[in-house]
């Protein structure tokens, strides 16, 4: 793997090791995933353990150390999506994108999971694909969601 975007990325915050959790957010941009070889320039460059970097990538739920599709499509299980509904947005996102939970489609576009709360009940039920929120689904919207997506290059 090549580790001159994960250098550039390290420049842009001034190799400052309080800027940990932004350099790894944007490497996961870059790639999807945190690979391994990018925690180790990132320690290696900011002075810092290796398992620091890694208690940080795996502290929070938005990193990843396995690679990811493209595109992340989250679904809510919480209660307030549960009680309106949510069971039958999930089967329809299985469906749609041929996967389950926790897989990622052959053409790696699409990663699939699941979360105990989205904070947004008010929306329920309630996906995510990458940063924008979907509410008050049905499987008819899914379906026209995803579509969006999947027409893309």
């Amino acid at each position: 793997m090549k580790l001159q975007k994960v250098d550039e990325i390290i420049d842009k915050y001034d190799g400052e090791k309080s800027w940990l959790v932004m350099i790894l957010q944007d490497i996961q941009q870059e790639y999807h995933y945190l690979p391994a070889s990018a925690l180790e320039r990132v320690a290696s460059i900011l002075g810092i353990s290796l398992s620091q970097v890694y208690n940080v990538a795996t502290f929070y739920s938005s990193f990843s150390l396995t690679k990811r599709g493209k595109h992340l499509v989250r679904f809510c299980d919480g209660t307030a999506c549960h009680l309106r509904g949510s069971g039958s947005i999930h089967d329809e996102i299985k469906r749609h994108l041929g996967i389950e939970v926790g897989q990622t489609t052959p053409n790696k576009k699409f990663t699939f999971e699941d979360v105990a709360c989205l904070g947004a009940c008010a929306l329920a039920p309630v996906m995510t694909v990458d940063s924008k929120y979907y509410g008050s689904m049905t499987p008819e919207k899914v379906r026209q969601a995803l579509e969006q997506y999947k027409a893309e290059p």
